[in-house]
């Protein structure tokens, strides 16, 4: 062992894994933007990030994964997310959904499937969004088949596992179940047409008759109060952080990218040959305007992501007002850190200029990444949450994001 390599394995173990994902992250980025240009289905950069062992991050080390918490989850997200929008958001889905099982499934079938997932280094992808078209469950004597189609699943095209949501035919509950896309009745589709996060290996998803047994059918995903805990709430809260650090990993992706390329070229608002982008009011202005907004953004994710914690410490003995509170800071950290996206990535081309339209340098994708990636989930109806609990205190309701 090295002695770079020795101090790193006294780290902390959060430091431990951020220090892996930033060796994952400068891997991504040497060539990203060819990569991006080329759009394929990322299986190599799926298998980076197993041989990086960050897969099975949140698996407990019990079960034969990392044994990290959510804090690093998020950390190591938001570090590929700067290298790599696409790959950051394929990662951050497969944690939540590998995640899943503790929300819906009892302890015994959570670790079960969990240790499976570790044993097999699975990718996860899929959604339980219920606004998708209704899959369809029919029981059989030995278990479901499950019909129907989905227009997007997460990481659809590269996944081991697909975690979706169905509805039993005869009574009408909507469940959490988890299929291999292996089976022939498993079809899956391209979302290639995209102009951004076309790696994300997102995409249509049709099922045939495919066969589920008792054993994957995690939980219900009912929003009925009777059915549903505190505790399984906090699932939305958890994904909606985790696609906040998507958006601040691009955000910040492209300020530190566009800010090695103004030190080496004068700024597009000053003629050739006077003051270098150092001196620029003008780039200075806008990097200090993009700066702070990367700074807030963040800031209140961190504020989110604490009161987050302390809830699932809590566990079943969390409350619904905490609940309630923990999902409004979800939201509002998400509004805050999508519109943060999306000015970022767009005004930082401003401050290059021209020069920020070339292929060559495919600052572009941050700017298409993040605005396809804000589409799914619109600032409007977070917004209207958080705003309907302050005026009104009524509670966000139980809505899983895409």
């Amino acid at each position: 062992m090295t002695a770079v390599e020795q101090a790193v394995d006294e780290r902390s173990p959060h430091a431990r894994w951020v220090h892996i994902a930033r060796e994952a992250a400068d891997d991504l980025a040497t060539d990203a933007v060819v990569r991006e240009q080329a759009g394929k289905a990322p299986f190599d950069e799926v298998d980076r990030l197993r041989e990086a062992g960050l897969l099975t991050l949140l698996i407990p080390a019990g079960h034969g994964g990392g044994g990290a918490d959510w804090p690093t989850a998020n950390a190591v997200v938001r570090t590929i997310a700067a290298a790599d929008g696409a790959i950051g958001q394929l990662l951050g889905c497969h944690y939540f959904l590998s995640f899943s099982a503790r929300f819906f499934a009892g302890s015994a079938l959570a670790a079960r499937v969990e240790r499976e997932s570790a044993a097999g280094q699975w990718c996860w992808g899929g959604g339980f969004a219920s606004h998708e078209p209704v899959l369809r469950l029919t029981a059989t004597a030995d278990g479901y088949l499950l019909d129907g189609g989905q227009s997007y699943a997460a990481g659809a095209r590269v996944a081991d596992r697909l975690a979706v949501r169905a509805v039993r035919a005869d009574t009408g509950e909507a469940l959490a179940v988890l299929v291999d896309p292996g089976h022939p009745g498993v079809v899956c589709g391209s979302d290639g047409d995209t102009f951004g996060q076309r790696l994300a290996a997102g995409g249509s998803v049709e099922f045939d008759r495919v066969p589920v047994t008792d054993g994957d059918v995690l939980g219900s995903l009912s929003s009925d109060e009777a059915v549903l805990s505190p505790f399984t709430g906090l699932a939305a809260p958890v994904a909606r952080l985790v696609s906040v650090q998507t958006c601040l990993g691009m955000a910040e992706g492209v300020l530190a990218e566009v800010r090695e390329y103004s030190r080496a070229v004068n700024s597009s608002w000053q003629p050739s040959g006077q003051a270098r982008p150092p001196q620029d009011p003008y780039a200075l202005t806008a990097y200090g305007e993009l700066a702070v907004a990367a700074c807030s953004a963040s800031a209140l994710a961190d504020q989110a992501l604490e009161t987050l914690m302390r809830g699932l410490a809590r566990g079943e003995d969390v409350s619904d007002d905490e609940c309630a509170e923990i999902a409004v800071l979800a939201a509002a950290a998400e509004a805050s850190a999508s519109r943060a996206a999306q000015e970022i990535t767009a005004r930082a081309l401003d401050v290059i200029g021209a020069g920020s339209a070339s292929s060559l340098h495919g600052f572009d994708r941050f700017w298409r990444n993040a605005r396809t990636h804000t589409l799914y989930e619109p600032v409007t109806h977070r917004l209207r949450e958080v705003g309907d609990y302050f005026l009104n205190g009524v509670h966000p309701p139980f809505v899983l994001p895409c």
